[in-house]
C-alpha cells in the first residue's frame, strides 16, 4: 500500500471530469442565481452538499491518487468505480438538482423538453427492482474482461468517470425528490429491495476476495513500478475488499432515508384518514371489500 505521503500528493488532471465539473457545477450555479432573482433562497445546506460532497468528491476522486492510477491499480480502479456510484450521486442529489429545475425554468419550450428527457429515467429508476440489478450489474463487471478493457482504455474510462455518476444519481433521485413521493406500501417495497441489495452488493467483493483467478486479464506493460506495488492477484484481493467495505456502507444510509420516508409517508396518510367523515370511512370500507370481492 501507498504511504499517506504518496496518497495525498498524487495528482492529476482528468479533462473528462474537469468537463463534467464546469458543466454540473455552472448549470447549479445558474440556476441558484435564478432562483435568487425570484425571490427564493436555497438551502445553503443543500448547495453544500452538491458542490462539496457530489463535485469535491468527485474532484478527488478523478484528479487524486484514484484517478491518477486507476490505470496500473485495480483497487484504485474499484474504489473509484464504487466512489462513483455510491457516494457522489448521493451528494449530488441532495441538492435537488430537479427541484431547482423545476423552480428556475419557467414554462415553454425548454421546459417540456427537459421534462420529456427525464421523464422516463426518473419513472424507469422508480421502479424499486431497477437501481438493486443496476448497481450489482456494475459492480459485477469487476469479474469479467469488461474491466480491464475499460482501465486500460484512457476513452472508456473516461466515458465511465461520467456515466458512472449520472447512473447513481438516477438511483438516488426518485427517493430524495420531493415531487417523487409515494404511498408506504411501495416504499416497503423499496426497503426490501434495498435491503435485498446489501446483501447481493457482498457477493463480487467476496469473489474477488477468496478466487485465485485475475478476472480482468489485464498486464500493465513497460514503466517502472513503486515498491508498495501489490502482485496482481493482492491487487485483486484489495479492489475485493474495498468495493465490499463501500458497497455495504453506502447501503445502509439508504435503508435510514427509507425508514424516514415510511415515517413521513405514513404519519402524512394517517392524517389524511383522520379527517374523513364517518360517512366517508364507510363508503372507503365499502369500496375496499368490493374491490375485494
Amino acid at each position: 500500500m501507498p504511504t499517506l505521503g504518496d496518497f495525498l500528493g498524487t495528482w492529476s488532471l482528468d479533462a473528462w471530469a474537469l468537463g463534467f465539473i464546469l458543466a454540473l457545477g455552472g448549470l447549479y450555479a445558474w440556476g441558484l442565481a435564478t432562483a435568487s432573482r425570484v425571490g427564493v433562497s436555497w438551502p445553503l445546506w443543500r448547495i453544500a452538499s452538491f458542490y462539496i460532497v457530489g463535485l469535491g468528491c468527485y474532484a478527488a476522486i478523478s484528479f487524486g491518487f484514484l484517478g491518477t492510477y486507476s490505470l496500473e491499480l485495480r483497487w484504485a480502479f474499484s474504489i473509484r468505480i464504487a466512489l462513483l456510484l455510491f457516494v457522489v450521486p448521493s451528494g449530488l442529489a441532495l441538492g435537488l438538482p430537479l427541484g431547482l429545475a423545476r423552480l428556475t425554468i419557467h414554462q415553454g419550450r425548454v421546459r417540456r423538453f427537459l421534462a420529456a428527457l427525464v421523464r422516463k429515467p426518473v419513472q424507469l429508476f422508480s421502479n424499486s427492482a431497477v437501481p438493486p440489478i443496476l448497481g450489482l450489474l456494475v459492480l459485477s463487471m469487476m469479474l469479467t474482461p469488461l474491466a480491464g478493457i475499460t482501465r486500460m482504455s484512457p476513452f472508456w474510462e473516461g466515458l465511465l468517470g461520467i456515466g458512472i455518476p449520472l447512473l447513481g444519481l438516477l438511483m438516488v433521485l426518485p427517493m430524495v425528490e420531493e415531487k417523487t413521493r409515494v404511498s408506504s406500501a411501495l416504499i416497503m417495497l423499496q426497503f426490501v429491495f434495498a435491503f435485498i441489495e446489501l446483501l447481493a452488493d457482498a457477493i463480487p467483493g467476496l469473489l474477488m476476495r477468496l478466487t485465485p483467478t485475475i478476472f480482468d486479464g489485464a498486464t500493465v506493460v513497460g514503466g517502472a513500478r513503486a515498491s508498495w506495488f501489490p502482485s496482481a492477484l493482492a491487487d485483486q484481493q484489495l479492489a475485493g475488499d474495498w468495493m465490499w467495505f463501500i458497497a455495504e456502507i453506502m447501503d445502509l444510509p439508504i435503508l435510514i432515508l427509507l425508514l424516514v420516508r415510511l415515517a413521513k409517508s405514513d404519519k402524512g396518510e394517517r392524517k389524511i384518514l383522520d379527517e374523513l367523515t364517518d360517512e366517508q370511512m364507510d363508503e372507503l370500507n365499502a369500496a375496499h371489500l368490493h374491490l375485494r370481492g
